[in-house]
């Protein structure tokens, strides 16, 4: 049996990573979409990354494929996209299935969320629900 730990060291090997406090430059730049990749909870409870963009991890394969039904624009375009989740385990996978999927310029944030509140980054509120 693979270990978690092996496939997200497998991924880590494949796709472009850094700690927060290096991915903290590219926040707030234009053709750059941060991508929160955490469980609704995890963002009631901690908030998010201001100005990302929320794709529950279970729902990215769909919202990536253009021939999905559930394919989301933000997924469409050029855009250089940097992903993340608690810790950089779950960010590292996507990111992996992202890039195998043929999505161009993907990478991750290596320590997660809690990387990024511990270097200091900005934290906003999770965003409303849309009526």
């Amino acid at each position: 049996m693979k270990s978690v730990k092996n496939m997200v060291a497998a991924a880590n090997e494949a796709v472009d990573h850094a700690p927060a406090a290096e991915m903290m430059a590219l926040h707030g730049q234009d053709g750059v979409t941060f991508v929160d990749l955490r469980d609704p909870r995890e963002l009631e409870r901690e908030g998010m990354i201001p100005g990302a963009f929320h794709c529950p991890r279970g729902m990215l394969e769909f919202w990536i494929d253009p021939d999905s039904p559930y394919a989301k624009p933000q997924f469409q375009s050029e855009d250089r996209f940097v992903l993340y989740c608690a810790s950089g385990w779950r960010s590292a996978l996507s990111a992996q299935a992202a890039q195998e999927m043929g999505l161009n310029n993907v990478s991750h944030i290596s320590d997660g969320f809690g990387g990024w509140k511990k270097a200091g980054g900005p934290v906003g509120e999770k965003p409303a629900k849309k009526a």
